[in-house]
């Protein structure tokens, strides 16, 4: 079970983006990395291609970010926090370590 899964609202903890909390969007190369919407967008250059109906220019494109630099955001203490896991009716379920409350 991971602890950042899709759909999970995010703070970023280190890098350019600091402090931004958003929503993860997709999870890739087996949980390493995630991507975040607005989160470590950078401006691609990219070649018209006539074939393909693509037109030339910079694009923003979002990039992935590695998991370690954001926490899963706890909205009722307003901070970053840590993911435990607990079995509850014989189902694991995901918690925050501060409260003990279910994530989600």
């Amino acid at each position: 079970m991971r602890k950042i899964s899709k759909g999970d609202q995010i703070i970023v903890i280190a890098g350019k983006d600091k402090g931004k909390i958003a929503q993860v969007q997709l999870v890739v190369e087996d949980g390493a990395k995630v991507i975040v919407e607005g989160v470590n967008t950078v401006k691609k250059h990219v070649r018209p291609n006539p074939m393909k109906g693509t037109q030339g220019g910079i694009v923003e494109k979002t990039m992935p970010i590695d998991i370690s630099n954001v926490a899963i955001y706890n909205s009722e203490t307003k901070k970053a926090d840590r993911v435990g896991i607990k079995v509850e009716d014989g189902k694991k379920v995901r918690v925050f370590k501060s409260t003990g409350k279910v994530v989600g």
